[in-house]
């Protein structure tokens, strides 16, 4: 079903629009430094709520940059539009995540194979049972392919998508007992809603801060600019997913 307009997007270039992959940092200001650094000939497409989306070209190929907010909620209404209305098939959230396990350490890319969450997004489908979110293997393959091309040290394993950052309960360093390698707040919804429009989805984060002793981390201006690498990944990535088959939303 295609569109122009939803509650949270309003596409001011209908001629353009959405390339079939969207990268999607939490970060506004991110978005808009990727669209200005990487992509050519880039067109503000969305400015709903101040949440900048981007549309140009990398290597030829139609790609989108859009930001999704912080948090489960916020991603799983952008991914959802975008899936249903916008003709996207591919998101990538490209992100930064706090260090759980100490395999992992500030700079270091992951890619969340699957994300644990201590939220109750899942409940809106009414199952019995517990919902696995994780991410479409055709991505994940492409991605891992992308940077062993590029020399980089990509870290697979689950994610835990936490709904809370400030914890009093402090549980997020618990959740290496799962195997988890680094904690984040956007994954899970991101999947879920991938899994059940049956679209591709993929979380790709780079490591911004420890949650374990030292406690180090980056800036909010290293976090916006910094990210040079993943960015790089997922933009490389985007091009190889345009000879995957084409999907359509599942109602």
């Amino acid at each position: 079903m295609a569109a122009n307009k939803t509650p949270h997007i309003n596409l001011l270039d209908e001629e353009l629009g959405f390339g079939r992959t969207v990268l999607m940092p939490g970060d506004p200001l991110r978005a808009k430094y990727i669209a200005e650094h990487f992509l050519d000939a880039p067109v503000l497409v969305n400015n709903v709520r101040g949440v900048n989306g981007y549309t140009g070209f990398y290597d030829g190929v139609k790609v989108s940059v859009m930001a999704s907010g912080m948090g489960m909620p916020s991603i799983g209404i952008y991914s959802y539009e975008l899936y249903k209305f916008f003709g996207v098939q591919n998101i990538m959230r490209i992100g930064s995540a706090g260090a759980i396990s100490k395999d992992v350490d500030v700079r270091d890319i992951v890619a969340g194979i699957g994300a644990c969450t201590n939220s109750n997004f899942a409940a809106q489908y009414g199952l019995c049972g517990t919902v696995a979110p994780v991410c479409d293997f055709d991505m994940l393959t492409l991605a891992k392919k992308v940077s062993d091309e590029m020399g980089a040290d990509l870290k697979i394993g689950n994610l835990y998508s936490s709904d809370t950052f400030y914890d009093d309960t402090h549980a997020s360093v618990d959740w290496e007992k799962a195997g988890c390698l680094a904690v984040e707040m956007e994954a899970a919804a991101l999947y879920m809603t991938a899994q059940r429009l049956h679209m591709r989805a993929l979380a790709v984060c780079t490591i911004s801060d420890l949650a374990y002793p030292p406690f180090t981390g980056l800036d909010a201006k290293d976090r916006e600019q910094s990210f040079t690498q993943m960015m790089e990944l997922s933009l490389k990535t985007a091009v190889a997913l345009e000879n995957l088959p084409k999907r359509e939303p599942r109602d």
